[in-house]
Formats: structure tokens, C-alpha cells, sequence
């Protein structure tokens, strides 16, 4: 048996309030969504001013990072290269979901939208940063 680490509200909160701070220091209003490994919604926020469509796009962001292990980007760019079958996928092709990684396992990914596709990647991986203080982002080497 295998013992996996899961996130806690207090970790969704301290990923939230970090990807938040990221948004506001850049002028972005964003959503926010953190999602647990089983790609259920733990949080949720849309900042003042945030496209409304954003509320719904974050949340399958983070989706798509967990049914993957891998950023929402990779099916992004599959898309932009052609790929038009990813579009068939059971995830959002859109930049802005990262994975959250602890002991090589995903346990959850914090999805954004609202601003252009690298900036919601940028507060994404400002809130995954912000857990626990440690390095939990994808590098590439997982899943």
C-alpha cells in the first residue's frame, strides 16, 4: 500500500492567498482554482473584475493538470502544432494549470484564468510554490 499526501483547506488557502498576491502585483484580475487528486474543487475565487467565463475555465484547468500530471500548456501547444484530435481530450487545452507534486505523486493542481495564457501559468505556479514552502512544480522528470 501506498500512503499519498492530500491537500488540506489551509494549503488551498496559503496557495490561494499567494496566487492572489501575484495577480494583484501585476494588476490581474484572475480566477483561482485548486483542485484535489481527484480533480474536485476545493477552492474557488474570482477576484473583482475577472471575466466571468474565468470562474468556469480555472477549475477544468487545474482539471486537466490532474487527469495529466503535466501543465494545461502541454495540450495547448499540441493544439497550436496541429494536433486538432488533443481537442477530443477530456481536458482544457489552455495555459494556465499546474500540477502539484509531493513525493512524485499529484495530489492536486491550482488552475487561472483571466489574463493573457503565460500569466495565468505565472500566478498558477505562484500558488503552487507557495506550499509548504517547497519546490512541488512540474519539472518534467514526473508523471
Amino acid at each position: 500500500m501506498k500512503t499519498i499526501r492530500v491537500l488540506t483547506q489551509e494549503d488551498a488557502r496559503r496557495m490561494a492567498s499567494a496566487a492572489e498576491a501575484e495577480a494583484r502585483g501585476s494588476g490581474w484580475n484572475v480566477s483561482i482554482a485548486i483542485c484535489d487528486v481527484g480533480g474536485h474543487t476545493l477552492w474557488l475565487q474570482r477576484m473583482d473584475g475577472a471575466p466571468l467565463m474565468s470562474a468556469q475555465v480555472a477549475p477544468e484547468k487545474a482539471r486537466a493538470c490532474v487527469l495529466s500530471g503535466k501543465p494545461s500548456k502541454v495540450y495547448e501547444d499540441m493544439v497550436n502544432q496541429g494536433r486538432v484530435a488533443a481537442l477530443s481530450m477530456p481536458v482544457v487545452p489552455l495555459e494556465g494549470g499546474e500540477p502539484i507534486y509531493f513525493d512524485g505523486n499529484v495530489i492536486g493542481a491550482v488552475g487561472v484564468s483571466g489574463v493573457q495564457a503565460g500569466q495565468d501559468a505565472q500566478v498558477a505556479r505562484a500558488g503552487v510554490a507557495a506550499l509548504d514552502g517547497a519546490d512541488h512544480l512540474y519539472t518534467g522528470a514526473q508523471a
